[in-house]
């Protein structure tokens, strides 16, 4: 009676485990935490740009490809990479991948940490969660003034920042430039035909 109590029990354990496995993929679907730190109307000038570039990214091919993705993106909105002449903006990009911590997704986000979790390294079965970010900045060449910064954050099982881009991406720039309110959650959906996600809807997150 004491062995199937137990068998009972390691059995209980083990469902449980899987069920909150499954819960926090749930959650951390095919969506993004967008933060505006300088939410905007409107970017005012030429929308011209030039990559705001540190030494070695010059170098890097992961960033060559990452800048590509997002060249094209912001070709969509009207932007225009400039290289024989001065653009009206610096674009700088940073971007990172780290392991993710188990916690609830919180809406009152604040800048650089929007719907960040907290609490102990995630890796039941080996599903270790990975947590990637990408921030993107617009500076004013002639004045070095920043006239908009945004955010997008999203949490996955896969340790390739490149993978994560073309969401974040998208993200990021899913409405362009956000206004207020500073935090959204951008919903996407994978386009199996294109081979790249697609924005399903973009909703303030609520507080």
């Amino acid at each position: 009676m004491r062995a199937v109590k137990a068998v009972k029990a390691v059995n209980a354990i083990l469902i449980c485990a899987v069920l909150a496995a499954a819960s926090l993929a749930g959650c951390t679907g095919m969506h993004a935490d967008v933060h505006t730190a300088t939410p905007a109307s409107a970017l005012p000038g030429e929308r011209t740009y030039s990559f705001a570039r540190m030494p070695t990214q010059g170098a890097d091919s992961a960033h060559a490809h990452f800048e590509t993705a997002l060249r094209d993106e912001l070709a969509k909105q009207g932007f225009a990479d400039t290289a024989d002449r001065p653009a009206h903006y610096v674009l700088s990009v940073g971007y990172e991948t780290r392991p993710a911590e188990i916690g609830v997704d919180r809406s009152d986000c604040t800048a650089g940490d929007c719907g960040r979790q907290s609490g102990a390294p995630f890796s039941l079965f080996g599903a270790r969660l990975y947590r990637h970010m990408l921030t993107l900045r617009f500076f004013e060449r002639a004045s070095g003034r920043e006239v908009y910064k945004v955010s997008a954050a999203s949490t996955d099982r896969d340790a390739d920042p490149l993978r994560a881009t073309p969401a974040l991406i998208k993200s990021a720039l899913a409405q362009f430039p956000f206004g207020a309110p500073a935090d959204w959650r951008v919903k996407l959906r994978m386009n199996e035909a294109r081979g790249i996600p697609d924005v399903v809807s973009v909703k303030p997150l609520e507080k």
